[in-house]
């Protein structure tokens, strides 16, 4: 956790630059530690009331995929709160999946909906162009520990009526070793717009992750938008490898960005593919600024940027 909490102030401080921020832990005094120092920074920075901290027991850190997932319903927003297994009972998760009705039964979703939704999803298995196509996985959408009643037909028919999605589009390639979630989309391939799709690649032909990660860039490639075009693709760097102290490989990924308000929050991991990818999301995103973000202690954890943040729409939190 020494070594991980920075990493997390870092994340806060720059997202508080552009945006309002809720905080959940659960331990009360770090808690009321961490409020302090981010409401200290964000009134030195004329940013005052952007800090919301809130209470409430978690088995984990990785907000990406247990919380709420908040879709417009045509009258309204509703917050949508899949069930969470720890991708597949992999661990313990029975706080984590209790954790959006706790912040709900403490007033932060205000009067908005908090939907229980009986299908297990994790949000950074699901990737959407904001148009009504999602972008996921096979390798984690289909498999067993999950949803074992389940076949692809019916979770695209659950999918659709509930993210309003009209497409849903597969890949059946792709993973990085290290990746505890079956390869979530949000660590292979992003929309950067809903024309546009940037993606990691392994130029390696020695490397154990190349034949996969070049099938998924044909996939890519075959891929259309509604009115036939192919998409514009953006190859991301691939990153030195990274391992743990038992000498296992880590799954460190570009893909991993977070997109904010007149921002790109860009993982990095002190290799020297780093100056690549800021170089690229710069071209990506010309009217973002480009946050760099030291992510070599959370990818440790086997997650990164986008896995421990989740977007919640302005007007939804109300404390």
């Amino acid at each position: 956790m020494d070594e991980v909490e920075p990493v997390f102030l870092n994340i806060a401080h720059q997202v508080l630059r552009f945006e309002h921020l809720v905080i959940s832990c659960e331990f009360v005094a770090r808690l009321q530690k961490l409020g302090q120092e981010l409401n200290h920074f964000a009134e030195e920075n004329g940013l005052p009331g952007r800090v919301i901290t809130v209470p409430a027991p978690a088995n984990d850190t990785w907000a990406r995929d247990h919380g709420p997932i908040t879709v417009d319903t045509g009258d309204g927003l509703t917050l949508l709160d899949f069930r969470f297994n720890a991708w597949g009972g992999k661990f313990p998760w029975e706080k984590d999946n209790a954790l959006n009705q706790h912040l709900a039964n403490a007033g932060v979703f205000g009067g908005h909906r908090l939907q229980s939704v009986d299908f297990v999803l994790e949000g950074g298995s699901i990737e959407s162009d904001g148009q009504g196509t999602v972008l996921t996985t096979s390798e984690c959408m289909l498999t067993p520990s999950r949803n074992p009643s389940m076949d692809r037909a019916a979770i695209e028919q659950l999918l659709s009526e509930l993210l309003g999605a009209d497409r849903i589009l597969w890949l059946n390639h792709g993973y990085l070793a290290g990746d505890d979630t079956d390869s979530h989309i949000d660590t292979l391939a992003r929309f950067c717009a809903p024309d546009h799709i940037c993606y990691v690649t392994c130029p390696d032909v020695a490397d154990e992750h190349y034949s996969a990660l070049a099938a998924m860039e044909e996939e890519l490639q075959e891929f259309r938008q509604k009115d036939g075009s192919p998409y514009k693709l953006t190859a991301l760097p691939w990153p030195d490898a990274i391992h743990d102290e038992d000498g296992e490989r880590l799954p460190a990924t570009y893909a991993n960005f977070l997109i904010i308000n007149g921002a790109v929050l860009l993982p990095v991991y002190d290799v020297p593919q780093d100056q690549e990818a800021i170089r690229i999301m710069a071209g990506i995103f010309p009217d973002r600024e480009i946050v760099a973000i030291n992510c070599r202690p959370l990818i440790h954890q086997h997650g990164s940027l986008h896995c421990v943040t989740m977007q919640i729409p302005a007007g939804v939190v109300t404390l």
